[in-house]
């Protein structure tokens, strides 16, 4: 964090021709509101050191006894030989010393007031993984964030446990709008409720995903770091970032629902579900990192379920990454033991897709050589540098593939490979009262070929801040791709199409609905 915001303000200074403190100024000005008190930070900054020498003399960054001295930018141009990064802190440590403590007091956000209650509100997210804001229970908010309406449909009665998206009309919902979907009342004309008349036996269903950070659609903003492009307007989504973990589920492949505004375009399963049949609307869960689902055997309309998780088994941090991947036996015992649960909470007639792991030698392949964010100013860091500095620091998010080391990687990429083949044999073998259940791969192959139809590179699918997750271009590419796969070969899992769609949203809109 600190080598990250030490490197913004020095660049800065550089594009803008002024001083460090100048370009704290800058930056603060344009971080919102209370936010700002973030980025101050004045101590012991200078344009002739590397963000790796400042943050070291800071003491910021921690180094264990016999741990490789970590480092992002190469050493000092003055110190050509490999002792340059430890004599440059050996003439900066001491200017830094006296400041270093007030520097660490900043280092906990969470102590100023400001931000504590925020701070509390995140903490209790991450522990449970349900919506922060939810006055009756049920799971569902009409919040956006903290795991609110970008997660999980939007309550329609956040006062109501009976009222919530997913669940069978009540009484067709003649009184009231029991399932959120926007559909109640009775037609005047011949007493008809309208969800009766429009949505029974339309086969109505929503989507769940099972996933992971890539499920959950995991986004830094390249603008935060990327200088020549810096502006107050590129902070102005940071307040709605940080409360949705640095997710952006509502731009997602599987549950994406609004228009995009991180680039590409939005396309998901749900919006086209709900294109399919506008009774589906609002019938959409994100359960990504873990979480709890929310839906009731008895009361709720069958659903697709999405089993995503396709890096997190063979993706670690740990030194020996190949002993801490899961095995597949493992990968058998633990998937069947999620069916089983799924199978005693999800109502008849739903649907499981199990999705392989992806291959991700595409990531190294296609982004070693390239410059990061980080390095376009001045050409000096390219993604082989920022994964070597994450696994220094133990905190990559794939040592086994985010490597120079080809054979790692491949090990890595075999391992993936047997995993997705525990999911294919899941899927073939295994039978469940409630849902029928298929495999698919990941489609990452079938998604660089299309948008390479389409004119784009091959590293414009990955996100260019971590280099790691599928960017907006590959989320909105891939939906239509695995679309396609299920309409030809399983088109029972969609449902029909609703012949009354243009009926439901003229109803809907004169009742004022958005």
């Amino acid at each position: 964090g600190c080598v990250l915001v030490v490197s913004v303000i020095e660049q800065l200074a550089q594009w803008h021709n002024s001083t460090v403190k100048a370009a704290m100024e800058r930056l603060c000005d344009y971080i919102p509101g209370k936010y700002q008190i973030m980025c101050h930070m004045l101590c012991c900054i200078d344009r002739e050191m590397n963000a790796d020498v400042v943050c070291h003399s800071l003491r910021l960054c921690k180094q264990d006894p016999g741990q490789l001295l970590c480092h992002l930018y190469s050493p000092p141009k003055k110190q050509k030989h490999s002792s340059g990064l430890f004599h440059a802190l050996a003439y900066t440590r001491p200017k830094c010393q006296i400041r270093s403590k007030s520097f660490l007091g900043f280092s906990s956000v969470c102590a100023f007031p400001l931000l504590a209650s925020l701070c509390e509100k995140i903490k209790y997210v991450l522990r449970n993984k349900l919506p922060f804001e939810d006055f009756d229970g049920d799971k569902f908010s009409t919040f956006p964030t903290l795991r609110g309406y970008h997660w999980r449909g939007r309550d329609c009665n956040d006062k109501s446990t009976t009222m919530y998206p997913g669940r069978r009309p009540d009484n067709w919902d003649a009184k009231s709008d029991s399932n959120c979907n926007g559909i109640w009342g009775v037609d005047p004309k011949d007493g008809i409720p309208y969800e009766e008349k429009f949505c029974k036996g339309a086969d109505s269903k929503g989507v769940i995903l099972l996933g992971d950070s890539a499920g959950a659609h995991f986004h830094i903003p390249p603008e935060w770091m990327t200088v020549t492009q810096m502006s107050a307007k590129s902070f102005a989504n940071l307040p709605m970032a940080f409360s949705d973990e640095l997710d952006w589920p509502q731009f997602s492949e599987i549950t994406g629902f609004l228009n995009s505004t991180i680039g590409g375009w939005t396309d998901s399963l749900y919006l086209r579900l709900r294109k399919r049949n506008r009774c589906n609307h609002r019938d959409l869960q994100n359960i990504s990192q873990n979480g709890i689902m929310a839906r009731s055997q008895l009361l709720d309309n069958p659903a697709i379920i999405i089993y995503a998780t396709i890096g997190n088994d063979v993706c670690n941090g740990e030194r020996d990454t190949l002993a801490h991947m899961t095995t597949p036996e493992e990968m058998l015992s633990n998937v069947v033991q999620a069916l089983q649960y799924l199978d005693s909470h999800l109502p008849n007639g739903s649907h499981v897709i199990l999705t392989g792991l992806v291959d991700g030698r595409f990531l190294w392949d296609n982004l070693h050589d390239r410059y990061h964010p980080l390095g376009q100013l001045n050409k000096d860091v390219t993604y082989s540098q920022l994964y070597s500095f994450l696994d220094c620091l133990q905190v990559s998010p794939c040592s086994g593939w985010l490597t120079p080391n080809e054979t790692l990687r491949n090990l890595t990429s075999e391992r993936a490979l047997q995993l997705s083949n525990v999911l294919k044999e899941i899927a073939r073998s295994e039978k469940f009262d409630n849902f029928d259940i298929f495999y698919m791969d990941f489609p990452l192959r079938q998604t660089a070929e299309e948008w390479r139809k389409m004119g784009g590179e091959p590293w414009q699918l990955i996100e260019p801040v971590d280099g790691f997750h599928p960017s907006q271009i590959a989320a909105a590419i891939g939906t239509g791709i695995t679309w396609q796969r299920v309409l030809h070969e399983w088109p029972q899992v969609l449902g029909k199409e609703n012949p009354f769609n243009d009926q439901i949203e003229a109803i809907f809109k004169d009742q004022g609905g958005h």
